[in-house]
């Protein structure tokens, strides 16, 4: 897909494995949303996406890993089933799976992550979501249950499990359209749900409630209450998620906890049933602020 000047497009994987012991999520960033490089350059005119692009690797488990290595255009290739960014490269196969292969240095420890990630859709979903008022940014839940086979030489590593499979792309950079946003997904036996809040700064909230059948049938449902989770311990990020009414969601473990944003697994209840959740909740306006700007870099360094 094209991404004009000041857009932006990610692909985004996570996964837990079947024992619970290991987890990943894996972002390829064309015009990267939380890049303070890319922040600075568009105020300067220096606004292709396609200098601004990164491959996140986040493992969790024994083996801890963080990677998030900037590279400018002249390494980074575009096809119509393939991104390559700088050592590493996403393809979606013919046979419908993608394959990542990965070989990026950690920071701030420079410990190696390398190794191949195959991604198996139980089904895809080509419906895509408009979060905007004026259609600027969208969203399509590509794979929102799939397979995952995790082989990786440095750290050594191996585990299958449970994953899923988004895009996000827009015309504009996220902090002019968002102030905030929270989203889950979890896995339900055979099916689905991923729920998308949004705070917008020019509309009122968005709340997306959807269902995937084990075909991949999609159903919209009714957007439970919302709760507030506790605040991330180091950097007070607020959090908060939709559940069942009578059934508030608990932080199990909180695997980022950032300036800006936070990643979690949560202990929710949908659809009258328990459920474990991936969650994410980002602020951006904690994003655009002067003292996040300036620490940013130490942890995304651009080659």
């Amino acid at each position: 897909m094209s991404v004009g000047p000041r857009g932006y497009a990610w692909w985004y994987v996570d996964a837990l494995s079947d024992d619970g012991r290991h987890g990943l999520t894996l972002i390829a960033f064309v015009g990267s949303v939380f890049s303070p490089y890319y922040f600075r350059g568009r105020r300067r005119g220096l606004d292709n996406p396609h200098d601004y692009c990164s491959l996140n690797v986040c493992l969790y488990g024994t083996h801890r890993r963080w990677t998030m290595t900037e590279r400018r255009s002249k390494a980074v290739i575009q096809e119509a089933a393939a991104l390559t960014i700088g050592p590493s490269a996403l393809r979606w196969n013919a046979d419908g799976t993608l394959t990542i292969a990965i070989d990026e240095i950690g920071t701030p420890l420079p410990q190696r992550v390398r190794g191949r990630i195959r991604v198996t859709p139980l089904f895809v979903n080509e419906r895509a979501f408009t979060l905007d008022s004026n259609g600027r940014h969208q969203w399509r839940p590509i794979a929102p249950s799939a397979r995952v086979e995790v082989e990786l030489s440095r750290p050594d590593l191996s585990w299958s499990g449970h994953a899923y499979f988004d895009r996000n792309w827009g015309t504009e950079p996220l902090e002019d359209a968002f102030v905030y946003w929270d989203w889950s997904r979890a896995s339900m036996g055979e099916e689905s749900a991923i729920l998308y809040h949004v705070d917008r700064r020019s509309d009122g909230p968005l709340s997306l409630a959807l269902r995937f059948a084990a075909d991949g049938t999609l159903s919209e449902f009714e957007p439970p209450p919302n709760h507030r989770l506790p605040r991330t311990p180091i950097w007070q990020v607020a959090r908060s998620s939709q559940a069942d009414a009578d059934h508030p969601p608990k932080i199990v473990k909180t695997l980022e906890d950032t300036p800006f944003y936070s990643r979690s697994v949560i202990a929710s209840h949908l659809l009258d049933r328990p459920v474990t959740a991936v969650h994410e909740s980002l602020s951006l306006d904690r994003f655009r602020s002067r003292w996040v700007q300036h620490l940013l870099p130490y942890r995304m360094p651009r080659r």
